[in-house]
């Protein structure tokens, strides 16, 4: 990735993060769950014949933790309440988040407690980008204290 960047980041599809996904212990039969399987399986080939569907997986539950400069610190995991820990992805091939989101609304996991949060994906980091305009902005002033402006 060059620090030369002069084009914002450009959004180039949508993520679909799921939460909540231990909706199988919600003590359903053999018979409801099939049910419930059925209506996700459809809706993901729904999804994948329209080619919506960039790549999706669930997550193992194991995570490991790296922090501290130089990733000096690994911490296996998970720490998050289990509510809360990402279960799976949906990246999406959409023009707009709009339509992400009436993607996500449309989830049958939803009657079951499952959560999903809706995020763009971008051609480049928007944190560096922001930082470099700042870093620039800094800089032009600094010349124009230089030269009396």
């Amino acid at each position: 990735m060059s620090l030369e960047m002069t084009t914002p980041p450009q959004v180039t599809g949508h993520l679909l993060l799921f939460r909540k996904t231990n909706w199988a212990e919600g003590g359903y039969s053999e018979d409801e769950l099939r049910q419930v399987m059925s209506r996700v399986n459809e809706w993901f080939d729904r999804l994948t014949a329209a080619g919506k569907i960039l790549g999706a997986q669930p997550l193992m539950e194991q995570s490991v933790v790296i922090t501290g400069e130089g990733g000096n610190t690994v911490t296996d995991g998970p720490f998050i309440e289990a509510k809360e820990a990402v279960g799976g992805y949906v990246l999406l091939a959409v023009e707009s988040l709009e339509e992400a989101v009436a993607i996500a609304r449309s989830n049958p996991m939803l009657d079951y407690g499952l959560t999903t949060e809706v995020r763009p994906t971008a051609s480049t980091c928007p944190h560096l980008y922001r930082m470099l305009g700042r870093a620039a902005e800094a800089k032009a002033e600094a010349q124009a204290e230089a030269i009396g402006i």
